[in-house]
């Protein structure tokens, strides 16, 4: 149904752009392949589906957060008007070749800083 964004109704999906922890995902990118290679972000999995624990009880800013925000669907166009303005001047483009600083995972020990 076209009533709940009437903005979206005329743009095609070449013109929206899928935006996942402040990663821009490629077209030719699918769920499938994210979730079986363990994407990261810049903050942690992309996509993670395991038994948590109860944030009440582990919660410590040292400890990287497995949960994932949800995804956002962008207007091409808008992105390209907003790109200068937070957030989306925080966004880049998603490679699997790239790694971000990694944080400790529960259970884990520290790993190194891994940038490219």
């Amino acid at each position: 149904e076209g009533k709940d964004f009437p903005e979206l109704r005329g743009v095609t999906t070449d013109n929206l752009m899928y935006v996942k922890e402040d990663l821009i995902l490629p077209h030719n990118t699918t769920f499938y392949g994210l979730i079986k290679d363990k994407a990261r972000g810049k903050s942690g999995p992309l996509f993670h589906f395991d038994v948590h624990d109860d944030v009440r009880i582990t919660n410590d800013v040292r400890i990287e957060k497995d949960e994932s925000h949800a995804g956002k669907i962008v207007d091409r166009k808008w992105y390209e008007r907003n790109k200068h303005i937070f957030p989306a001047s925080r966004w880049e483009m998603y490679s699997k070749d790239k790694t971000f600083e990694q944080y400790t995972i529960h259970g884990e020990a520290d790993h190194s800083k891994m940038l490219t």
